[in-house]
């Protein structure tokens, strides 16, 4: 942080050297023009923009902190946008400021602190997670404008927050069976009406760049395709979760759930799709077909009148379902504890 010298202070030691002597000896006055004329420009360059509790935070640390994210918008923003840009990103980056400098007030009243030691650590575990060296590190955040020594500031901070969050909110969150069940029955369950076909689906897609392809580059990109189907398809066969399969390595949209396409009345299907599913029995995989962009397979879930269907089995999902609980149970905690230091706490923007 940068700290100021408050706007009195030659006053203060103009009456200290008044004390002292009736005149200023020449070399006092070449100290007081200097020393003035600093002053004067440093708060040229420095100001406060936001006081929080009895702490406050200037614009040097809003530049310091948001310095990669301005260089983005002044590289790729508009020109006649820049400014207007710039003003909603210095913004979002005092918030960001403030909301840290609660966490550091709570953290200091319930004695929560984070080591040199700790954050040393949590960067050579990045590094190691990563396989980088810490050279490369400091290239990549030079190239977004931030150093290193920022990084590690933000790496401190994130450490104290997720250990405030330890203390102060996961030890509350509980989540149990019965939750868990309600989400599983919510969202791996579904009635199938008459001549209803819940379908999953995987696809892979040949001919990705573009229609410009030499004859040779197009029937290597449709072998390759057909040689990833293959090799899913035998996964999904040899009893591998097709839902985290498509996920992994489906090329279609589906992919982001699971396959999961939904129901399809048999007339609302593509002619390939028909020959695919409609002779399948419940619950099997059909063979690999080939579309006019790719080749797919699909699993049959249900094709009977009033038929529950589910998606996953239970004690598939089961843990799955638990995290995605907790989690959005922890960011609501998360989200009601930082409104409640908000409310508590003196902030005023300048």
């Amino acid at each position: 942080m940068s700290f100021l010298f408050p706007m009195n202070t030659h006053i203060l030691i103009m009456n200290k050297f008044s004390r002292s002597c009736t005149v200023l000896p020449p070399i006092a006055l070449i100290f007081f023009t200097i020393f003035t004329t600093a002053l004067n420009a440093a708060q040229l360059v420095d100001r406060v923009v936001a006081v929080v509790n009895d702490d406050v935070i200037t614009m040097s640390e809003v530049n310091d902190e948001g310095a990669g994210y301005f260089k983005k918008i002044t590289d790729k923003a508009p020109p006649a946008q820049v400014e207007d840009a710039l003003a909603r990103a210095r913004d979002e980056v005092l918030d960001n400021l403030i909301d840290k400098k609660l966490i550091a007030h709570e953290a200091e009243k319930q004695g929560v602190a984070v080591s040199d030691a700790e954050v040393q650590a949590a960067a050579e575990q990045m590094l190691s997670n990563n396989n980088i060296t810490r050279e490369i590190l400091e290239t990549q955040l030079g190239q977004t404008g931030m150093t290193y020594k920022a990084y590690l500031s933000t790496l401190r901070n994130q450490i104290l927050q997720s250990k405030l969050v330890n203390y102060e909110i996961r030890s509350r969150i509980i989540i149990t069976d019965d939750m868990i069940l309600d989400y599983y029955d919510t969202n791996y369950t579904k009635h199938i009406s008459e001549g209803g076909y819940y379908l999953m689906q995987m696809g892979f897609v040949w001919g990705k760049s573009g229609a410009n392809q030499s004859d040779p580059v197009k029937y290597a990109d449709k072998m390759d395709a057909k040689k990833r189907a293959e090799r899913v398809h035998a996964l999904v066969t040899g009893g591998q979760d097709f839902r985290i399969l498509a996920q992994k390595f489906s090329d279609l949209p589906s992919a982001a759930d699971g396959g999961d396409l939904g129901v399809f009345q048999k007339e609302d299907m593509a002619s390939y799709m028909q020959d695919a599913v409609l002779d399948l029995k419940l619950g099997s995989i059909s063979e690999i077909i080939e579309t006019p962009s790719g080749y797919q397979f699909f699993k049959l879930l249900s094709s009977q009148d009033g038929q529950i269907v589910v998606q996953a089995a239970f004690g598939s999902v089961k843990e799955e379902i638990r995290k995605k609980l907790y989690d959005e149970q922890l960011k609501k905690q998360f989200d009601e504890w930082v409104v409640n230091i908000k409310n508590k706490a003196y902030i005023n923007k300048l």
